[in-house]
């Protein structure tokens, strides 16, 4: 008897365009994932059961266009599909939906507070994180959760997120030579992981500061030696062998 298989009608990841082919228009909306990307690469070292892709299609349907957040996690999947890495996320491959999707905001909106965030409510992504860093008076940083198919914003800066075990937030820190307000990762206890070079800038600092303690300790005991011997010298001066003394 013939077995159906249904997935095998489906279009696989290597046959489905990679790219909606719509050009940013804001340098942000690609250096912020990249950096929280990068990010979770220094937090997760260990960790090969995530993803988080960039401005990648998301595929939930074979006969409509993908979504495309600007970036988006997804956990309990291969971290690495091959050696030519995901074209883009299929979700009847990777039977495992995002849990976050990231948007940051242009100067132009593109449906960040309406469309897409129906949509990512609709297919029932966890998370919902939206960036607006031309905004003043209202919050720049807005993270919703899916709760009974509706988002609900929470506040703070930044917000535990327990079901990922990291929060995300935003604070000013440097990031490939910039200094500006970014989007980070935080641990429990509400310390934010730091960019590349911040963390390689602190390995310096802790490296420099390691020399100059050996410094001070061989500056210290040349001192102690030099007191020893005068010591000495003045003991013999006053006809006493130091020598004897011990």
């Amino acid at each position: 008897m013939l077995k159906y298989d249904p997935l095998a009608c489906l279009p696989s990841s290597e046959e489905l365009p990679d790219s909606d082919d719509t050009p940013v228009d804001n340098e942000l909306q690609d250096l912020i994932p990249g950096l929280l990307k990068a990010l979770l690469a220094m937090a997760w070292p260990e960790r090969m059961d995530w993803f988080f892709g960039v401005d990648m299609g998301i595929y939930y349907d074979p006969d409509l266009p993908p979504i495309v957040p600007d970036g988006f996690l997804s956990l309990g999947v291969e971290r690495f599909y091959d050696e030519n890495l995901r074209p883009s996320y299929v979700l009847w491959e990777e039977k495992k939906l995002p849990i976050l999707a990231l948007e940051v905001v242009s100067k132009t909106y593109r449906g960040e507070y309406s469309t897409k965030k129906a949509e990512y409510a609709r297919l029932g992504f966890l998370y919902y994180v939206v960036y607006n860093p031309f905004r003043r008076r209202k919050p720049r940083l807005e993270v919703y959760k899916l709760v009974k198919n509706v988002y609900e914003l929470h506040d703070g800066n930044p917000v535990w997120l327990p079901e990922i075990g990291l929060g995300i937030g935003i604070e000013r820190g440097t990031y490939l030579g910039i200094p500006r307000e970014w989007m980070f990762w935080y641990n429990q206890q509400g310390q934010r992981f730091l960019t590349p070079e911040e963390d390689k800038k602190l390995a310096q600092q802790e490296v420099q500061q390691a020399k100059q303690e050996v410094q001070q300790a061989e500056q210290k005991a040349q001192q102690a030696q030099q007191e020893t011997q005068l010591l000495r010298e003045r003991l013999r001066s006053l006809g006493i062998d130091p020598d004897s003394l011990s």
